[in-house]
């Protein structure tokens, strides 16, 4: 895959799941273009690059329980799935969840653990996380996504409420948080009621 995208695990995992099973039947000759597509409920699923430079940068060894906040198509918490030991991953749209969970019975991903809910709070009874990834973008990192990152662990999210943003990876050691800004990107808006900071 071009464009500094070299992690063994990450390219073996996006070779492995059938990215035309996570669009519309009328997509399907389109999946595999480097290039976002719709889905329902005016959402998207990210371009290839994107989801790779995402899971890239998690440099996930294959023991980790990872948090997804915004399911969507279900792509990216299935590349996560075939790399981590467990994935947890939270919607707020209803369809776009029960059709991922659908995706993901049918290709027998069964590590992968879904919930609808408000993904800006997290979830907490599962956390600490060894990385959390969010798929859509907000003003602000949520508070609570922080406090249920595990020590050494790992956050990448894009923060802005433009038509482009920040994509940023916040890391933890030793309870202090640093952020380093990765590039620019374009997503769609994060649905949060309560976990913003103030």
């Amino acid at each position: 895959m071009p464009r500094g995208i070299d992690d063994e695990k990450t390219l073996e995992a996006m070779a492995q799941v059938p990215r035309q099973h996570f669009v519309s039947a009328a997509m399907g000759s389109t999946a595999y273009g480097d290039h976002p597509l719709p889905i329902d409920s005016g959402q998207t699923i990210s371009q290839p690059y994107i989801v790779a430079l995402m899971t890239q940068t998690l440099q996930l060894k294959g023991d980790e329980t990872i948090l997804e906040i915004g399911t969507g198509s279900g792509y990216q918490a299935a590349v996560l799935s075939r790399i981590c030991t467990k994935v947890y991953t939270i919607e707020r749209i209803p369809v776009l969840l029960s059709r991922a969970r659908r995706v993901f019975d049918a290709l027998q991903y069964y590590n992968i653990q879904t919930k609808l809910d408000d993904g800006t709070m997290g979830w907490p009874e599962h956390g600490p996380f060894d990385a959390i990834i969010v798929t859509a973008a907000g003003p602000e990192i949520p508070t609570p996504l922080v406090d249920q990152l595990s020590e050494s662990g790992r956050l990448i999210i894009p923060v802005g409420t433009g038509d482009v943003q920040d994509l940023q990876l916040v890391t933890k050691e030793k309870d202090q948080i640093k952020i380093s800004h990765l590039q620019q990107v374009r997503f769609v808006e994060l649905i949060g009621e309560h976990g913003w900071k103030n």
